[in-house]
Formats: structure tokens, C-alpha cells, sequence
């Protein structure tokens, strides 16, 4: 006998209703999974002390001193609770951004991380949409404001010279002798923070990457760090891989304008016609006219123009568009701590220009190429 029209559409609601009574099961339990899973991933990840978020209002006195704003929450001065009271920074992250990946990262790789250019860690909050990261308070800031203070007055060429070497040692740490390597990829100023003795700590590991220790390319969905700081490669598979060496351009950008080279009331005394073009450009071409010192005035002591050209030199091998053209980070160091002898390392540098490379990359490196010998005699005028 058939069902009649009525005990149709009755049978289909109730299939309608049990598939909808399903699909909000699964879903509930894939976020309650996942909760677990980012719970559990924390609490693997990490080794340091939980605190509660009243204990954290309570440590910021309610979030009373703002240190600085940035792209995942804000930065609070605080006191640790403990007989030491010692001074803390708590970056508390909005809870509105991100899926909790960003913080689940800065915990696993900073918990990793132990050396004195890095920031040190001493805890964390993690209950329902609160979420915070406490670490070492930096009396001195960040890079950036240190580097807008200096360019007010005279330059201090060694402590900023000292400031790159420190920087080029966390990397190196973190690409080759930390537990897990570790990639940072938002090497910029604003990300170098600065102890009482203007000793650098890298800091901010939100973006990081944990890599297999012989892992050489790493797999991103999607493009990140800072535009003006990204390596090639990261926004475009054109340039190659992600790698440690997207690093190595990074930090490259940072030592060109803690040189001053991105000020662009400096650029004006260029002799370089265009002052909008892109500035590692225009060191190029006073370098090829032998005139880049006249960039920093002629108060500047014979000591400090052979930091200044070691640190030009170094930038500009770095941000080569060729990931495979960029230094290491232990050459770097090397380069930066070596006299004239260890910047010769440079002629180790791969020389064959493949048919694959691109026009840009070929004219850009075989630029590079014949710049060497002008870096070489210009670092002993």
C-alpha cells in the first residue's frame, strides 16, 4: 500500500531534523576536540607556570601601565607575584583575532628557546578567551624607537653595531642550536626589544615556525610577517622556498635602516635621483659611484666607518632576492665579529646564474657580483 502525501512529508522532516541533530554533534565535538587538542598542545608544549587571569589583573594593577599596542592585543607593565616583585611585561591577546594559533606558537617556540638574545618566558594565562603571555619587561623598548632616538643626535656606531651582532646571535641560535628550530618570520625593529644595557632580545614568536632540524623548505598556506620586512619567497613560490634564510632578508632590512638608510630625510642628501625608489637601490648605486659615506656627514670617526661598512655590506648580502644567495646566519655572525679576512668569505658565494633564474634575479646578482670588489677596496679607504 503507499505511504500517503501527509506520512511523506512527516518522514522527510524527521529525516530532515535527525541529519541536522547529527551535523551540530560533529560539529560541537570537532570544537571541543580541538579545544582539547589546543589545551593539550600547551600544556605539552610548555613547562612554565599557569596563572589564573584575576591573577593576572592583579599583577598589571587592572591593566593600569600600557607598554605598547600591536596586530594580536596589548603589552602591560606588571610585577610578578612572588617575594621577588620583579618587573614583567603581559602581552594580552584579543580574544576577537585568531583562532589561538598564534599564541599556541609564541608558547611552544619561546618555551624552547634559552639564550640571551632571546626574550625569556615566565608564564602564561590560558581560560576561555583570555589569553596571555608574561616575559621579561625590556626597560629600554623596541629597536625602532631606539633607532628614532639615536637618529635625533650623533650615532653611536658600537652600541649599534653591538645591537646587530646580538640580533644575527638569537638568529643563529634559533636556526641551528635551539631543541626544535625555529623560524621567526617577523624579524622587524619593532620585534627587538632592548634589556637595561641595550642588550637585543628577539621577541614576539606569534608567526614562528617549528621545523625539523633538517627540514630546508617550510610549507606555508598563506604570506606572513611585515610588508617592507617579508622575504620574497614568503608572498611568492616565484623567488623559492620559505626557509631560514627568509630570516636572513629580514634581518638584512633591519641592519640597513639601523644604518639609517630607510630615512628618508637622509635620502635627500643622495646624489640618487629618485627618492621614492626602493632604498637597498640607491645604497647600489652610490656604492658603484664610491659614495656612500658622504651619506653619514664627515663627523664620523675612521673606527666607526669600517663598523658602518661591515654593516652595509653584510645588509646588502643578506637581502639578496635569491634565497640561495643569502648568507647563514653563522656566516653572518662570522662576517660581522671577523676582520676583512672573514668578509673574503664572501667569494665562496655561488657564482652560476641558471638559465631558470629570472631576468631580475640575474641582473640583481651579477650587480652584486661586481659590487664586491668596490666593497672590498672601499672597506680599506
Amino acid at each position: 500500500m503507499a505511504p500517503l502525501a501527509g506520512e511523506k512529508r512527516v518522514s522527510t522532516a524527521l529525516v530532515a531534523i535527525v541529519m541536522i541533530v547529527a551535523t551540530a554533534v560533529i560539529v560541537r565535538t570537532k570544537s571541543a576536540s580541538r579545544s582539547g587538542r589546543n589545551d593539550e598542545n600547551i600544556e605539552a608544549a610548555v613547562m612554565l607556570k599557569r596563572y589564573s587571569y584575576e591573577s593576572v589583573k592583579k599583577m598589571t594593577n587592572s591593566f593600569a601601565h600600557v607598554l605598547g599596542k600591536g596586530g594580536f592585543g596589548t603589552v602591560y607593565k606588571g610585577k610578578l607575584p612572588d617575594a621577588s616583585g620583579r618587573d614583567i611585561a603581559l602581552k594580552i591577546l584579543d580574544g576577537s583575532k585568531g583562532n589561538g594559533e598564534d599564541f599556541i606558537n609564541e608558547l611552544a617556540s619561546m618555551s624552547r628557546a634559552s639564550h640571551v638574545n632571546i626574550v625569556s618566558l615566565f608564564g602564561f594565562c590560558n581560560e576561555g578567551s583570555n589569553r596571555a603571555i608574561i616575559y621579561e619587561f625590556m626597560p629600554n623598548g623596541s629597536l625602532d624607537k631606539f633607532i628614532s632616538k639615536t637618529m635625533s643626535k650623533k650615532m653611536d656606531w658600537k652600541i649599534l653595531y653591538n645591537i646587530a651582532v646580538g640580533v644575527a646571535r638569537g638568529l643563529e641560535y634559533l636556526h641551528n642550536s635551539c631543541v626544535s628550530k625555529i623560524v621567526h618570520f617577523d624579524i622587524k625593529p619593532q620585534n627587538i626589544l632592548m634589556d637595561e644595557d641595550l642588550c637585543p632580545k628577539i621577541s614576539d614568536f606569534g608567526l614562528a615556525k617549528l621545523c625539523k632540524n633538517k627540514e630546508s623548505v617550510i610549507s606555508l598556506l598563506d604570506a606572513r610577517g611585515t610588508i617592507g620586512y617579508i622575504a620574497p619567497e614568503v608572498f611568492s613560490k616565484n623567488f623559492g622556498g620559505a626557509s631560514h634564510k627568509s630570516d636572513v632578508y629580514s634581518y638584512g632590512m633591519v641592519v640597513l635602516e639601523m644604518i639609517g638608510a630607510k630615512d628618508m630625510k637622509r635620502v635627500g642628501n643622495s646624489k640618487s635621483d629618485n627618492v621614492s625608489m626602493y632604498f637597498p637601490d640607491w645604497i647600489y648605486e652610490d656604492l658603484e659611484r664610491r659614495e656612500t659615506m658622504k651619506f653619514f656627514g664627515d663627523n664620523i670617526m675612521e673606527e666607526e666607518k669600517k663598523i658602518v661598512k661591515k654593516m652595509v655590506l653584510v645588509g646588502l648580502w643578506c637581502i639578496q632576492t635569491n634565497p640561495s644567495d643569502r648568507p647563514p646566519m653563522r656566516k653572518v655572525v662570522e662576517m660581522l665579529e671577523g676582520s676583512l679576512e672573514a668578509l673574503q668569505g664572501l667569494t665562496g658565494l655561488n657564482t652560476v646564474v641558471t638559465v631558470a633564474e629570472t631576468e631580475v634575479c640575474r641582473s640583481r646578482w651579477l650587480r652584486f657580483q661586481t659590487l664586491l670588489s668596490i666593497l672590498y677596496d672601499w672597506y680599506n679607504v
